[in-house]
């Protein structure tokens, strides 16, 4: 095998996704990183990141953090449904374990606040024994604050308004309705409402309720807002769970850039006949920007993490149980299979067939064009990628069995066996190449003579951790990484690791 050299498309992000934003004691703007499992702090002077609640302590899936008075720290774990204090000597103690999917949170002196991201979620205040609920009926809940006016301020994501509600409970009382796709609410040092759109635009509504009334939109670009905090300086710094990074965003408009963002995966990896390389990233189909280094959101569609590109169409596999298309030309989406286990990798046949890899079930499926599901191969054990060749057969990755098959009407026949951890696998002029990301390396097997070779990659796919249930309380949870695999113009071959697009082409070749 020829030696390969690799390119990164995209600039590493040190906060692959960001969501719950708040300025500690030291003046570090602390970061809550869902995806990652982690929360950093960032110097704004700087820019300078530091990780100081790694992914393998107790915190599993942080989305949103509050200081108390004495200056610790309280998260909410989203997915096992936790909340948790970080004492300033870095210790921890669970604060509590009964709550669905606690997402915004707030310490008003020394009381806790925290709602539920569920529809019909509750308000509750922690403290010690039982939880108190102020309110219940919540349309999923997040980001939430204490208002000049001494009440707590929350949005409903699912009916776009925002509430108030004495914090010692009472009935809530509607102060704006029609906001767009709110996701998070802010007060500026002025007493100013922001609302923070998680929406494509990047749209942050403004009511001055306290002066004016007037009501004003702010459209940032910046995809995905998730949430925001003001320094002393009444500057405000917003974070966004598709993009990650933390930006600067001035009341004009204008962005200036703190932490980069770029992706919050990503997963899977297509390439159109155009040359256009496309990557699912869970929050978004997005495009790598080279030689700038940037991404670009192509469209915000939900939970996308394997990818195909066929003509206009994208077709894209959600490891929550969905195979979509998305039509680029006229932007809208078709389901085209709904309830299976862990769906993978995908490709598409010379007819249109779709097939996908369903790791949860261990098995290879095809759609055809009328949306009919049949099964391909059963009895796998973690099948993760699919991959077609110029004669119309498939082959199929098993991370679990460390082989990749030749699926031979159905059989699985192995073509590479005892690799660690295969993933993403991808066919070209006779060649099965194969992302085994156990040793961080490309395998490339000749498909006629079966000659094996392999070349050691400058940087592997992001290790899978330990992670909570992909669904709790009905909702999503934390994806698995996967490395994904595609071939390009010429001699071309994509990879999605450790949070960018690896080009990699031959050494020799420009």
């Amino acid at each position: 095998m020829n030696s390969l050299r690799a390119r990164r498309l995209t600039r590493p992000t040190p906060l692959r996704g960001s969501n719950g934003v708040a300025f500690g004691p030291d003046g570090r703007l602390y970061v809550a990183q869902f995806l990652a499992g982690e929360i950093s702090a960032v110097d704004l002077a700087t820019g300078d990141v530091e990780v100081v609640v790694p992914a393998d302590g107790p915190v599993q899936a942080p989305d949103d953090l509050a200081f108390g008075a004495d200056g610790s720290m309280y998260i909410t774990d989203l997915v096992p449904g936790r909340v948790w204090r970080r004492h300033p000597d870095a210790t921890f103690t669970l604060v509590t374990d009964q709550v669905r999917l606690p997402n915004g949170i707030a310490c008003i002196g020394d009381c806790l606040f925290v709602n539920e991201m569920v529809p019909g979620g509750r308000l509750l205040e922690l403290g010690q024994g039982e939880p108190k609920v102020l309110t219940g009926g919540l349309a999923m809940g997040n980001a939430m604050q204490l208002g000049p006016d001494g009440a707590l301020y929350y949005p409903h994501m699912l009916t776009g308004e925002v509430f108030r509600i004495p914090p010692d409970g009472g009935t809530p009382e509607l102060v704006a309705a029609d906001v767009h796709e709110p996701v998070a609410v802010r007060f500026d040092l002025g007493g100013v409402l922001q609302v923070l759109s998680r929406g494509a635009a990047g749209i942050v509504t403004r009511v001055d309720l306290f002066g004016t009334g007037d009501r004003t939109l702010l459209t940032s670009g910046l995809s995905g807002l998730d949430n925001a905090a003001f320094d002393t300086e009444n500057r405000m710094f917003v974070s966004s769970f598709a993009a990650g990074g933390i930006t600067e965003l001035h009341p004009d408009g204008r962005t200036r850039e703190i932490a980069p963002r770029g992706f919050a995966g990503p997963y899977g990896v297509t390439v159109d006949f155009g040359g256009t390389v496309f990557t699912a990233d869970h929050y978004r189909v997005a495009e790598p920007r080279h030689p700038e280094g940037d991404v670009t959101t192509t469209e915000l569609l939900t939970f996308t993490h394997g990818i195909a590109a066929d003509g206009d169409l994208l077709h894209l596999t959600s490891q929550y149980g969905q195979v979509r298309t998305y039509d680029r030309a006229t932007r809208t989406v078709r389901t085209r299979a709904e309830g299976l286990d862990q769906p993978l990798g995908i490709a598409v046949g010379a007819d249109g067939t779709l097939v996908v890899a369903e790791a949860g079930a261990g098995r290879v499926l095809a759609i055809d064009t009328d949306d009919e599901v049949t099964e391909l191969a059963t009895g796998l054990g973690r099948p993760v990628d699919v991959a077609v060749d110029d004669e119309g057969v498939w082959y199929v990755s098993d991370e679990a069995h460390g082989t990749v098959y030749r699926l031979d009407d159905g059989a699985p026949l192995p073509v590479a066996a005892d690799l660690e951890a295969p993933q993403g696998i991808a066919v070209r002029d006779g060649r099965l190449y194969i992302a085994e990301t156990g040793p961080g390396r490309l395998v490339a097997v000749d498909l006629a003579t079966g000659e094996t070779g392999t070349t050691d990659l400058p940087a592997g796919p992001p290790a899978p951790r330990d992670l909570p249930s992909l669904r709790a309380h009905g909702l999503p949870g934390v994806p698995r990484p996967f490395a994904g695999l595609a071939a390009g113009p010429g001699q071309s071959l994509y990879l999605t690791a450790e949070g960018t697009i690896l080009h990699l082409t031959p050494a020799e070749h420009p």
